[in-house]
């Protein structure tokens, strides 16, 4: 029975409103329950001294150990701070950079040319569809020290006398990390800017030709102001997920040369975790990252509701 037939029926016996969009909403909350917040169960690993292949309750329980050994251990304390300082600095790349896609939105909506602007807008989103495996092989193509595009166009032209191993140096690889995402992400971001100018009133528009205004008078008087509400509540969960910026892109971009400079947070925890077989202190390490994380959603909101005076939750 689909949540149509069930509103259905709810409305034939005339349950009020409130009952009949929870039922609407009801198979969201039950996905969110499963996938969302069973897996927090396993958050009792941090604390056990958990061993693959032994069930939970025959683990020895060693309370907040892990937890402790974070800020007791000068070499644990040591490697946090620094896949914290690459977590923040990535982070805060990405959030400088987040301007970007409401620029591209404002200006692909002023593109005039049908074809033209479809083109543009499918050539830009497609790569988000990519994986970052492929994204690798893409640049592995342009970059790598045998055959790469990149190092035989600059030998041929005299620039280079021996090709530049691009990929393994650590030299400049948050501003490379950042570039690659961009490069990812800015037709699908621009998705939801477009959107909202799609929303703004057209008679908005026309008194403002009528008075004389130009192209790009209306751009900052009327298309900007229309999406920054969209923008802001984009920025504020950025914010929010300020430490959670993801491990595929690192993952498949790390090797033992850059490994320092490129390891976040989310990629520590796998390494430390699925690689390094310490499945306890990841978890630990994990817990914390998620209660730091929701303390950021929290002053965000804060931070919207006194600036803005508006609210995201």
């Amino acid at each position: 029975m689909n949540t149509t037939t069930v509103v259905r029926k709810a409305t034939r016996h005339g349950l009020p409103d409130k009952y009949k969009l929870f039922l609407m909403a009801l198979p969201f909350i039950l996905l969110v329950l499963v996938f969302s917040y069973g897996p927090l169960f396993g958050w009792a690993y941090a604390f056990f001294d958990y061993r693959p292949g032994i069930p939970l309750d025959a683990q020895s329980f060693v309370g907040l150990k892990w937890f402790q050994t974070l800020i007791s251990s000068p070499v644990q304390r040591q490697e946090v701070i620094r896949v914290m300082t690459n977590t923040i600095v990535m982070s805060l790349l990405n959030i400088a950079c987040s301007v970007l896609p409401v620029a591209f939105a404002v200006f692909l909506s002023e593109i005039k040319v049908g074809w033209y602007k479809k083109t543009v807008q499918i050539l830009t989103t497609l790569p988000n569809f990519i994986s970052w495996v492929l994204v690798y092989s893409f640049a592995y193509a342009l970059f790598n020290t045998n055959n790469g595009f990149i190092n035989m166009l600059m030998k041929s032209l005299g620039v280079l006398e021996r090709p530049i191993n691009f990929l393994a140096s650590p030299d400049h690889i948050w501003l490379k990390m950042c570039l690659w995402h961009i490069w990812k992400t800015l037709g699908w971001s621009s998705i939801m800017y477009l959107a909202a100018i799609a929303g703004i009133d057209q008679e908005l528009y026309e008194a403002a030709r009528i008075d004389g205004a130009g192209r790009f008078q209306v751009i900052w008087h009327i298309t900007i102001p229309g999406i920054m509400e969209t923008y802001f509540v984009l920025l504020l969960l950025s914010i929010a997920n300020f430490i959670s910026n993801g491990m595929e892109q690192y993952f498949v971009f790390q090797n033992p040369m850059n490994r320092n400079k490129i390891e976040v947070l989310d990629l520590y925890v796998y390494n430390i975790g699925l690689g390094g077989g310490s499945f306890s202190y990841a978890t630990a390490v994990s817990i914390l990252k998620s209660i730091v994380s929701l303390t950021l959603l929290f002053v965000a909101n804060g931070l919207s509701k006194v600036i803005r005076g508006n609210t995201i939750l």
